[in-house]
């Protein structure tokens, strides 16, 4: 299956925090979505592979995504060598996504950044015809970077204020992260996901309010983009 957009995340839960609602409108707009997810998440302190999987496939369907696949790498100890590169390079390759979503280069989580890379490494391996991978040589044209929980200047945003209904119950259908039983929440280690509500809300009504919406999420770019009509720019300066 050809694909017009692919997200590439670490975890499961990754692509429904930082851009489930693009996803969700691309799919409307009738563009064929995809998810690609690295790990299955098992050494997270909630939760099991299994139970991850099954909630992944429900989150799918609620963004409407054509396909969603799992590599199966080892969680937490993503790093950047040839063999990752490589399986992300065969599955661009199958996929043949025109834009692909990637997580920002920088973050807390190392497997966030890790995947940054390697997404990006394994796209352009992807377009060599004398590597020797399964497949025809292919490249994607556009990569993004999800610029959600990033304290950087976005190159733009997209507005998912049609969508965010949808995009939270995408993320709360990861019911063992972000509503585990009472007994399960009792932890030493911080974990962000626990203040999911609170945040979800803030965030993309920042990036909303930015462009003049009321939710939206924000993507970084490393090239300029071009404008063929500046009378046709969007977003008030006044």
């Amino acid at each position: 299956m050809k694909l017009d957009v692919l997200a590439i995340a670490a975890h499961p839960d990754d692509v429904e925090l930082s851009c489930g609602g693009t996803l969700l409108k691309m799919s409307e707009m009738g563009y064929r979505t995809g998810i690609l997810d690295l790990t299955r998440g098992e050494m997270g302190t909630r939760g099991t592979p299994e139970i991850r999987a099954r909630e992944a496939a429900a989150a799918a369907k609620i963004l409407r995504v054509k396909i969603r696949e799992n590599l199966g790498l080892p969680d937490s100890r993503l790093e950047v060598n040839e063999e990752f590169k490589r399986k992300i390079a065969e599955r661009i390759r199958a996929l043949q996504p025109h834009t692909v979503i990637l997580p920002y280069w920088e973050g807390r989580h190392p497997d966030h950044y890790t995947t940054a890379r390697l997404g990006y490494e394994g796209c352009f391996i992807a377009g060599l015809k004398q590597m020797p991978l399964k497949g025809v040589a292919f490249r994607p044209f556009k990569i993004l970077y999800s610029a959600v929980y990033q304290d950087v200047t976005p190159s733009f945003a997209v507005d998912i204020t049609a969508q965010f209904d949808s995009r939270r119950r995408a993320i709360l259908a990861y019911k063992s992260q972000f509503n585990p039983p009472k007994s399960q929440k009792r932890s030493k280690v911080y974990l962000p996901l626990d203040q999911l509500e609170h945040e979800m809300n803030l965030i993309t009504s920042y990036y909303g309010r930015l462009i003049g919406v009321r939710h939206a999420e924000p993507f970084v770019t490393r090239e300029i983009q071009a404008v063929d009509d500046i009378m046709k720019i969007p977003v008030r300066s006044f």
